[in-house]
């Protein structure tokens, strides 16, 4: 993350994403999988290691070089990307300041955390002898029901789920070194991957 300033000086936060090059690696159709669909495949600097003989063979029918990272976009008839081939190459092009997106990733992992923190439960008193400080309190009845109701809040695993953000704004496109610079944060730790569709 950093900033960019508007014409008027005002200071806004912004995320600088590396976006593609992306490449089209298999294109599937109603008729032979049930549904229209454009798989890409993410193209990085660095050579893909230790590749699956399957991953291998998949690549290989499409004629390109194995990648790390691949997703499928859902692509209806007459829509755009509907006209993809496969080894068509996608790029930030597509895109344009002002343009809405969405943005899909993995949030940042926290490891176990407690009800403080992961419910944003207010805990006890600090002071005058109490002991009762970032414990969760009652979390059931005694004699009924004699259990703990399932979706109870409690302390556990907390990140590391999929977050999707809408109406993120794009800023500025950079087409020549495939950055996309859109305002505010998007889900994920630094280098982590997100996948981005227009609104």
């Amino acid at each position: 993350m950093t900033q960019v300033y508007a014409e008027d000086g005002r200071a806004f936060p912004v995320t600088v994403i590396q976006a593609g090059p992306c490449v089209v690696v298999q294109r599937k159709s109603k008729d032979k999988d049930g549904y229209a669909a454009v798989q890409l495949g993410l193209v990085e600097a660095r050579k893909v290691k230790r590749v699956t003989k399957a991953m291998k063979g998949h690549f290989d029918k499409a004629g390109l070089p194995p990648c790390r990272v691949l997703r499928e976009f859902r692509v209806e008839d007459g829509a755009e990307g509907a006209e993809l081939k496969v080894g068509d190459k996608v790029s930030v092009e597509q895109f344009a300041a002002g343009d809405e997106l969405t943005v899909c990733g993995t949030s940042r992992g926290l490891g176990f955390q407690g009800v403080v923190k992961r419910h944003h439960f207010r805990g006890g008193a600090a002071t005058h002898g109490s002991m009762f400080h970032r414990a969760p309190g009652s979390i059931g009845a005694s004699a009924f029901p004699s259990r703990v109701i399932p979706g109870m809040k409690g302390a556990g695993h907390m990140g590391s789920e999929r977050v999707t953000i809408k109406s993120v704004q794009v800023v500025r496109v950079d087409a020549p070194n495939n950055l996309l610079v859109v305002r505010g944060s998007v889900p994920g730790a630094g280098g982590s991957i997100v996948v981005i569709r227009k609104s």
